[in-house]
Order: C-alpha cells, then structure tokens, then sequence
C-alpha cells in the first residue's frame, strides 16, 4: 500500500555525492565531534568528583572509662558536656557549648550551641570543625526527674571552619539518641571538603 521510493532529494545511504550520509569527512568529523563532547564532559565531573558529598554514618559515645583530652585551644569554654567520643567515618571528638537551654513543664527539652570535631573522615589526616546545633527532646513526667523518651539533634558545619585535613568542610550532620543505660548516639550526614 505504502511503499518509501528514493526521489533524489537526499542522497542514499552510503552515497559519496554530497559529503554527507557516510562519507569519509562527515564520518572523521562525527568522531571528532564525539572525542570533544567527551573531554569536555570528562573536564566537567572530575571538579566535581573531587569534592563530592561524602556521606558519614557512625555511633558516639560517653564510654565508661574512656574520656577525650580538653578542648582544642580556642575552644576552652566547650566544655558543658564532657567530649562525646566519635567512631564510624567520623572518628575523633567532639566539645560542646551549650549558648540556649529551653525546659517546659511538659517534659520537652530543648537546646542550641555551638561544637568543634576534633579528628579526622574516613581514617583521613587529622583536622577540625565546628558546627552550630539544634537538639530537642522529651522527658517523661519532666526534665528534672524524669528518664528521657527521645532526642534528636542537628549539626551543620560552619562554613570556612575546617582546618587541617578537614579544611574547607560544609555539610551536616544528624545525630539520634538510642535511649538505653546508658544512652549512646547515632549519626548521619554528608560533608564535602573543598
């Protein structure tokens, strides 16, 4: 019924009439235009390859026994906990400066500061960082004589704070109290240094 029939207006296949359709220019050029596509895009993503995400996961810890040095100097008054004892991608310690302490009658605690890391990602040269965090929690009947239900907290780095071989970290970091006796912590995130 319908039939395709070649009326000359483009060259067939294999025809050297034009130099196009399978010539040996048009074919070199296609190459050529294939070759540069990819070095541009080669160019693209090793930049970006270079300071990709990193994604960190771990457990940190107050372990019976075991204590982290002081502070880092600088950091003297980031002492309202005792060092919090970092393993997993992150291993290290990190100091912790309570600025806004919030308590509420119905067992919900509330609390923001700021921190420094010190230690190193992914057994990498040693550095630090600091962050600024926000952590919530319930208590049950009231944060003064009760045992806490859950708690949560949020730690993004301050950016143009890494130094060493944690220079130039941004990204975040999320913690989840695991209630228990005694209560430890996992965490999760992404950093990218650059």
């Amino acid at each position: 019924m319908f039939g395709l029939r070649h009326n000359g207006a483009f060259p067939l296949k294999g025809s050297h009439s034009d130099g196009f359709g399978g010539s040996v220019v048009y074919t070199t050029m296609r190459r050529l235009g294939l070759l540069i596509g990819s070095m541009i895009a080669l160019l693209l993503v090793t930049p970006m390859a270079a300071n990709a995400a990193s994604q960190v996961s771990g457990d940190a810890a107050y372990p019976a026994g075991v204590q982290c040095p002081g502070p880092p100097a600088g950091y003297e008054d980031f002492v309202s906990y005792p060092g919090l004892l970092m393993s997993g991608s992150l291993d290290g310690c990190l100091y912790t400066k309570v600025i806004t302490p919030k308590e509420t009658p119905s067992g919900v605690y509330l609390e923001s500061g700021e921190e420094v890391f010190v230690g190193s990602l992914d057994s990498g040269p040693l550095g630090t960082f600091t962050t600024t965090y926000k952590f919530e929690s319930k208590f049950d009947p009231d944060v003064s004589t009760g045992v806490e239900v859950h708690g949560r907290c949020h730690h993004p780095i301050v950016e143009g704070s890494g130094t060493g071989g944690l220079e130039g970290a941004t990204g975040r970091l999320d913690f989840k109290d695991i209630i228990g006796n005694p209560v430890t912590y996992v965490y999760r995130g992404h950093i990218v240094l650059g």
